[in-house]
């Protein structure tokens, strides 16, 4: 087991370090911020002394090295547009992110997962069948779409829930938190559906397609015969052996959420690093970039890396191989 881990790791730190190669190269070769920052007026003296302030006049293999021996100290350098430490911009506007994303994954979990096990166990049902079709719609409707249709009918015409923004917060160990107050709440309510509504149609859909294979395996037949009540086979049998897929999908499903809520995030005006790295992309402010999809790569290759650890814990062969 150590060995794995041990294994997991050294491959985690080689793909960093080839992921930040790729992404300096990338944004680095898109655009110039100087134009951005000043304006086209200034002198060509005010104009050098610029971009030699940001170190853009070096060699392109310079600035990486540069920009990777701050990396391993921590620095993400400064952002070209707020004035302020990257790492201190992202972290202020990743808990909005991350609640956003904890809710919208979580609760398309706790439905989608009993709806498509039900659909599964009953599939000529007319509640299965309505599911199923929901489900569809999941997959079928753009997100940005579905985003506009929920402000249209609850923030315009009903009026029930607020259009955008986050809300009141609360602030627990320094950290904001809008879910905690019943107007942040509200604000939160309609971007989590709209983020959540994909995710749901995919772990119904992936829930049943189990449910449905494992209720015609030889394991559920024996069970049955054993005299097992439909509950215990549920719980025992056909949830234990859905759940290493299951586990997949979540994992992958909250990394992508948490690393491209941008619509959703542009759509409802919601103040996390999505909205971030719009403004970011607009203003050409490359550390800002560079910073968040570094961020990105290393959040899909943590996930991954506890996706691998939950497999032992679900699946006894796995453990029994370690062993040996």
């Amino acid at each position: 087991m150590l060995g794995h881990v041990a294994s997991r790791l050294a491959q985690a730190l080689v793909v960093m370090l080839v992921m930040s190669v790729l992404v300096f190269v990338g944004v680095y070769a898109i655009g110039n911020p100087i134009d951005v920052l000043i304006g086209p007026d200034v002198s060509q003296e005010l104009r050098l002394q610029t971009i030699a302030q940001y170190g853009l006049d070096r060699p392109l293999w310079e600035q990486y090295l540069t920009f990777l021996g701050r990396v391993l100290q921590g620095d993400f350098g400064r952002s070209f547009v707020f004035g302020m430490p990257v790492m201190d911009l992202i972290l202020s506007r990743l808990p909005a992110t991350l609640e956003l994303t904890l809710i919208a994954v979580c609760g398309a979990a706790l439905i989608g997962i009993p709806a498509g096990i039900y659909a599964g166990y009953r599939p000529d049902s007319v509640a299965s069948k309505l599911i199923m079709t929901v489900s569809i719609l999941g997959f079928s409707v753009p997100t940005f779409w579905i985003g506009l249709v929920l402000i249209m009918a609850f923030a315009v015409e009903l009026q029930w829930l607020p259009a955008g923004g986050r809300g009141e917060t609360v602030p627990i160990f320094g950290v904001a938190w809008s879910f905690l107050t019943l107007n942040g709440l509200s604000h939160l309510l309609l971007p989590a559906l709209n983020l959540a509504f994909f995710k749901l149609a995919l772990m119904t859909r992936l829930a049943r397609a189990g449910t449905r294979e494992t209720m015609l395996s030889d394991t559920v037949k024996f069970a049955r015969a054993a005299g097992l009540s439909e509950w215990t086979v549920l719980r025992r049998h056909v949830l234990r052996l859905i759940a290493i897929p299951l586990v997949t999908v979540f994992g992958l499903e909250f990394a992508s959420t948490l690393a491209f809520a941008v619509v959703t995030e542009t759509i409802f005006s919601w103040p996390g690093i999505g909205k971030l790295i719009i403004d970011s992309i607009q203003s050409l402010d490359r550390p800002v970039m560079v910073a968040y999809l570094m961020l990105v790569a290393f959040v899909f290759i943590t996930i991954n890396f506890l996706v691998d650890l939950a497999y032992v814990g679900l699946d006894p062969r796995l453990r029994k191989g370690g062993a040996r």
